[in-house]
This record gives C-alpha cells, sequence and structure tokens, in this order.
C-alpha cells in the first residue's frame, strides 16, 4: 500500500557544543494510507519530537521526510503551511482554541483562505461534524462553557474541517477522565476507518492498543514495532494483554 508518510534516517538535536542532545537518532519510520499507528515510549523517549517531525511542524536535523511523494523540507514555509493546514489534521492533549470565538467559530477557523468571506460549505461542514462527534446544538458556547470532553470533540471536528488525509494525535486524551477518554478513541477508531489515517502518542495501554501498529521509542530510536492486524477491534482485553506485555519487554 502506498506510504503517507515516510521518514528516513531522521535526526533531531536540541543545543550546541557540549550541551547538545540527540532526540532522534537516525529514525525510520513509514505510515501507509489509512493507517492506524500509535507511539509509545518513556518521557523523553522521543515520542511527542517524531510526531512534530513527521508533520513538519518541527524541523529536522538531518534526514528527510516524505508526505506522499513531497519531501517537506524542500517547501517554502507558506507552501508547508497549505499543506499542514489542508492535508494533516491535529489534535493535542489541550484543544487550543481561541477564547474570543465560539465553538463553531473556532471549527471553521482553519477553513478561512484568501480572505473570502463566503463561509457557507465550512459552515455546513462544521455543523455536520459537530453532530457526527455528538456536540450539535453548543455551536454558540464559548470555550469556557463546554466540559473537557466536549473540547476535545470540537478539537477534532476542526481537525478535520479540511478533511485531511492523516490526524496527527498527541496524547489527546491525556486530560480526560475514562468515560471521555473512551468515547474519543471510539470516534478516532470511526474515523480512521472512514479512510483517514492517524498517527497518536500515547503512554496509555488500553488507548495504543487500538491502533494497528505500535511502536516503540526508547532513547531516540524505535527499539520494537507491533502489529495488532490479525486481533479483532472488538477484543480489547487480548489486544491490551499484548500492548502491555511488549511494553515489558522492551523495558517501558
Amino acid at each position: 500500500m502506498e506510504n503517507i508518510i515516510t521518514g528516513r534516517n531522521i535526526v533531531k538535536t536540541f543545543g550546541r557544543g557540549v550541551e547538545q542532545a540527540k532526540v532522534l537518532d537516525r529514525v525510520n519510520v513509514e505510515i501507509t494510507k489509512g493507517e492506524f499507528v500509535a507511539v509509545m515510549g518513556p518521557s523523553g523517549s522521543g515520542k511527542s519530537t517524531l510526531l512534530f517531525a513527521l508533520s513538519g511542524m518541527d524541523d529536522i536535523s538531518d534526514g528527510s521526510v516524505k508526505f506522499g511523494d513531497t519531501e517537506l523540507s524542500k517547501l517554502r514555509e507558506d507552501e508547508l503551511a497549505d499543506v499542514r493546514r489542508m492535508k494533516m489534521g491535529f489534535i493535542f492533549q489541550q484543544p487550543t482554541m481561541l477564547k474570543n470565538l465560539n465553538l463553531l467559530d473556532n471549527i471553521i477557523l482553519p477553513a478561512a483562505r484568501d480572505g473570502k468571506k463566503d463561509a457557507v460549505v465550512p459552515t455546513q461542514r462544521a455543523k455536520a461534524l459537530m453532530k457526527k462527534t455528538g456536540i450539535d446544538g453548543l455551536e454558540n458556547r464559548d470555550t469556557t462553557e463546554v466540559s473537557g470532553g466536549q473540547l476535545q470533540r470540537a478539537g477534532i471536528c476542526r481537525a478535520l474541517i479540511n478533511a485531511p488525509e492523516i490526524l496527527f494525535a498527541d496524547e489527546p486524551t491525556g486530560a480526560l477522565n475514562a468515560k471521555s477518554a473512551e468515547e474519543i478513541m471510539g470516534l478516532l477508531v470511526d474515523i480512521n476507518r472512514e479512510g483517514t489515517a492517524i498517527l497518536l502518542v500515547t503512554h496509555d495501554a488500553k488507548i495504543a492498543a487500538r491502533a494497528d501498529r505500535i511502536l516503540f521509542t526508547k532513547d531516540g530510536s524505535i527499539v520494537s514495532e507491533l502489529s495488532l492486524q490479525k486481533f479483532s477491534g472488538k477484543d480489547m482485553r487480548s489486544r491490551t494483554e499484548k500492548v502491555l506485555t511488549q511494553m515489558a519487554a522492551v523495558g517501558i
């Protein structure tokens, strides 16, 4: 199957001289179209840095990252911004919403471009996404007038507003209670089944067990990989046990 993301010999360093730290050390990653990949590892292992590198949100020190056939490092900043805005979606632990806009306007915001004022189409799509994610009726609420789970659902709607080919999710359930986390993961699984690829960073074995494949990072390298495709998506107990066993085997 065709790759949507291809990373080759990715190196990311921070600092200079004796204080220089290598956070990613010659990492190779392939994500195919429509695949659901999770990344796990201890704190400081480079998992979030890898997500930022593969999405073009952060420059890499060496190596290459391709989105399809396009090498991200060769794009101008405006071209890279367009790729991220139109073909990628981003979900974070704490959704970054503008406090002076209501939920609907926050969701529509990434669809605004070229100074065009006609927002009919993105508004219709936003409302459809809000209904799909169970937050219809909250369009005019301020960001402070909804729960954490509802705000994360709005963040998912915003990430999907431009129908991206891949979602990058960094600890998307980390700030939620167990019930909300389960609901959000159910939404992400549904989104993936509809054809959107997902790269998700998590420390939670139950969350990672929803993925097709898990990459385990340690000391800036991918030290192990686990496929869960042979397990039924409904057999979460077996999937989670397999993840926990692999975590123990690699020492995370």
